[in-house]
């Protein structure tokens, strides 16, 4: 476990947007390792899974896959970064103006654990 760097978070968050705004799904599962796990209330909502929760890079694929065609005007704005043990986290709004924090754990440079947090609609 080491605290993540500020520059490392600071590219990775870069990217990570840059990712999510060209809709390129595959783009974006370049950042996760294929155990990852992932956890959202729209996962639930979205996928109709009742522990808000997906394994492994295909579920996280299908998820995602599902949101972008529901959501074709998709837009991330990061705001802020911040560094922990192993973690970075993305505050951002998204295109509906909602603050949106992102949760990300990294294992060899790749996501392995992450979760999204919402602030309420706008």
């Amino acid at each position: 476990m080491r605290e993540m760097d500020h520059g490392f978070a600071q590219r990775f968050s870069e990217d990570w947007a840059a990712a999510w705004n060209s809709h390129d799904l595959e783009r974006i599962l370049e950042h996760y390792t294929d155990d990852v796990v992932f956890a959202s209330p729209r996962i639930a909502q979205l996928m109709g899974e009742p522990s808000g929760e997906v394994r492994g890079k295909d579920a996280l694929r299908a998820y995602w896959g599902k949101g972008l065609a529901h959501l074709p005007d998709l837009h991330f704005t990061v705001e802020d970064v911040r560094v922990s043990v192993d973690t970075v986290v993305i505050n951002y709004r998204n295109e509906r103006r909602q603050q949106v924090a992102e949760v990300l754990t990294f294992r060899d440079g790749l996501v392995c654990r992450g979760f999204g947090a919402y602030g309420p609609e706008v």
